[in-house]
């Protein structure tokens, strides 16, 4: 079982390492569901994970908010990644949507070709999909290569013990194509419940490697 774990600085990054993190997401800010970190943090904290074999998936996002980006705050997307990219990180973590409650086709694409060579994450900007489209939507992520989704299965203020009907649909969608990663409210103390009832290798959380 694959744990990623979110952090929003470097702070606690060598205790969980040290506590059983396989993975760690890079963000700040995550009062606001995670913004993009300083050039400091992320530099300290790719090479400090790198040096103990662990790989980084670095946050995307110029704003707490909506999901839906103005070409301004797109093109803030762009240079971030860029910039993330050339410090070494192994992967990011970003999503866009339009007003109509779908993906920001135009700007998703022009981002995940700079992620070219990147693991990507679309993150639980997914769960804002409006939910007819959620299942189209995996489609659309899998045709354009990204490499998994973030979910918690339906609203942040839902437990997620409640949504495992809705993401073991995802999940059955996906048929191995993309990976969904279940996350918000996993912790060391639903974690065999969850990853048993939906049969998943990767969970994320930032409480599961206490």
């Amino acid at each position: 079982m694959l744990k990623e774990v979110c952090v929003e600085n470097f702070t606690n990054v060598p205790q969980l390492i040290a506590k059983g993190a396989d993975r760690i997401e890079l963000c700040d800010n995550l009062a606001a569901g995670g913004t993009t970190v300083s050039h400091g943090v992320a530099d300290v904290t790719i090479t400090y994970c790198h040096s103990k074999n662990i790989k980084v998936m670095s946050m995307v996002r110029p704003r707490g908010g909506n999901f839906v980006f103005s070409k301004e705050e797109v093109d803030m997307m762009k240079r971030d990644l860029v910039h993330l990219k050339t410090l070494g990180t192994d992967g990011v973590v970003l999503g866009c949507l339009n007003d109509t409650g779908w993906i920001d086709e135009d700007a998703m694409i022009s981002l995940l070709d700079l992620a070219k060579g990147l693991e990507v994450t679309f993150h639980m900007a997914f769960d804002h999909i409006s939910p007819q489209n959620q299942l189209k939507a995996i489609d659309w992520l899998v045709e354009r290569g990204v490499h998994r989704i973030l979910t918690h299965g339906g609203p942040l203020d839902t437990k997620i013990e409640d949504n495992l009907v809705r993401l073991n649909e995802y999940i059955e969608h996906a048929n191995d194509r993309i990976i969904i990663l279940p996350g918000g409210g996993i912790s060391n103390k639903n974690l065999e419940l969850v990853t048993s009832e939906l049969n998943v290798r990767e969970v994320h959380g930032t409480k599961i490697a206490d």
